[in-house]
């Protein structure tokens, strides 16, 4: 009877200790995915901060097309569109004659590398190359056979959307916002 006893203590001890573990590795394993979690939210809420122009909204009118963009914390205007059917980040540049995307995309774009030529830019002069760009899409403008350049300097991921495009549009900036409209043909 004695020895039934220990076991049944024994076993009970035993029972207690790995039921112990296997809370503490569940707590930890807890504290692990919610950490993740959080993670994965602030870097959709720092995605926002940086380019809060995702998806677009194309308002029609009589007569023209508009888009309305919302300034990021850093001043400028980003937004998502499309090169040749793939998903890209525009930056808004007054500054730049024609679009220009960094040389690393240029596969990825299908687009060709054409005439190598010297730019001027904020920081200094650079080659370039040129290209075209079978379609450009912003929302639901879209143009076509667009002169670009590829350019080996530009090492992010945001594409330059230069005047060869905004000359086609007009531009309307009120507080944060930038509006982009587009007239028809008449």
């Amino acid at each position: 009877m004695l020895l039934i006893n220990d076991v049944i203590i024994t076993t009970l001890k035993c029972m207690a200790h790995s039921t112990s573990k296997l809370g503490t590795t569940f707590t930890w394993l807890g504290w692990i995915i919610g950490f993740f979690l959080l993670a994965l939210l602030f870097d959709k809420l720092i995605d926002r901060q940086i380019n809060p122009n995702q998806s677009l909204t194309t308002v029609q009118n009589a007569g023209y097309a508009e888009i309305s963009l919302l300034r990021n914390r850093q001043g400028h205007y980003l937004l998502d569109g499309k090169i040749n059917g793939k998903t890209v980040t525009f930056l808004i540049d007054t500054g730049a004659t024609t679009t220009s995307i960094p040389m690393h995309m240029a596969d990825e774009l299908g687009l060709n590398k054409g005439r190598r030529f010297q730019v001027q830019t904020a920081n200094g002069t650079s080659s370039a190359y040129g290209t075209f760009i079978d379609d450009l899409a912003l929302g639901d403008m879209v143009f076509e056979q667009v002169r670009g350049s590829l350019n080996p300097g530009l090492q992010g991921e945001e594409i330059l959307l230069g005047m060869n495009i905004l000359k086609n549009l007009e531009l309307i900036q009120r507080g944060e916002r930038l509006i982009l409209r587009q007239f028809a043909n008449p």
